[in-house]
C-alpha cells in the first residue's frame, strides 16, 4: 500500500502543478474575446477568434478536470453523503471511482479515434495506428481541417483532449487508492494546495 500511496502522491503533484499553470488559461481565453470584440468594432473583423476561443476554453476545461477532481471541487449528490463519515465516504467512493475510471477509458478510447482519424487514419484499430507512428510503420494521412472560413487542423485540439482524459484517469486510480486506504482506516493527509 505505501508504494500505491507514493504513485497516488505522485500523480497528485503533476495534476496540482498542471491546474495551477493552466488556470491562467483563463486570462488567454479572455484575451482572445477581448480581442475578438476590438476587432469587429474597428478594424476588419477576425476569422479566429471565435475558434481559437473554443480550442483554448477546450483546453482549459479538459487540462483542469484533473485538478477539479484532486481538490474535490466536482459535483457530488450530498443528500445523505455529506453526513457519512469519512471511512463510510470512502468505501462509497472506491465503487463510484470504479464507475468512472470504465467511463474514462471508454472516453479515452474514443478520443485516440477520433485524433487518428483526424491524422487521416481510416481504420478502426487507433491504438496499432499510434503504436505505428512510433515505431514508423504508420504514416499521418491527409489531416482533417474545420470547415469554417479559418480552416485550422483539428488534430492539436483532440491531442488535449486525450491529454487530458489521460490526466483525468491518472487522477481518478489516485483517487481510488486514496479512497482504499481511507476505508481501510489509514490516515490520508490532504494535499496542499
Amino acid at each position: 500500500m505505501t508504494a500505491l500511496l507514493g504513485f497516488a502522491r505522485f500523480v497528485d503533484r503533476i495534476n496540482q502543478w498542471i491546474g495551477l499553470v493552466v488556470m491562467y488559461g483563463v486570462f488567454i481565453l479572455m484575451g482572445i474575446l477581448l480581442w475578438s470584440s476590438i476587432s469587429k468594432t474597428f478594424f476588419v473583423p477576425s476569422l479566429w477568434t471565435l475558434e481559437m476561443a473554443q480550442f483554448a476554453m477546450v483546453a482549459y476545461y479538459m487540462l483542469g478536470g484533473p485538478y477539479s477532481i484532486l481538490v474535490g471541487s466536482n459535483v457530488r449528490m450530498d443528500l445523505f453523503y455529506g453526513n457519512w463519515s469519512l471511512r463510510r465516504k470512502a468505501a462509497v467512493d472506491v465503487l463510484t471511482v470504479v464507475f468512472l475510471l470504465f467511463y474514462l477509458g471508454v472516453l479515452l478510447y474514443g478520443a485516440l479515434g477520433s485524433t487518428a482519424y483526424s491524422l487521416g487514419y481510416w481504420g478502426d484499430t487507433p491504438v496499432t495506428f499510434f503504436a505505428g507512428l512510433i515505431t514508423g510503420a504508420e504514416e499521418v494521412g491527409r489531416m482533417e481541417r474545420s470547415s469554417t472560413a479559418w480552416r485550422p487542423y483539428i488534430w492539436p485540439v483532440k491531442a488535449i483532449m486525450i491529454v487530458g482524459l489521460f490526466l483525468m484517469l491518472l487522477q481518478s486510480l489516485s483517487e481510488l487508492v486514496k479512497d482504499i486506504a481511507r476505508a481501510t482506516g489509514r490516515d490520508i493527509p490532504e494535499p496542499k494546495l
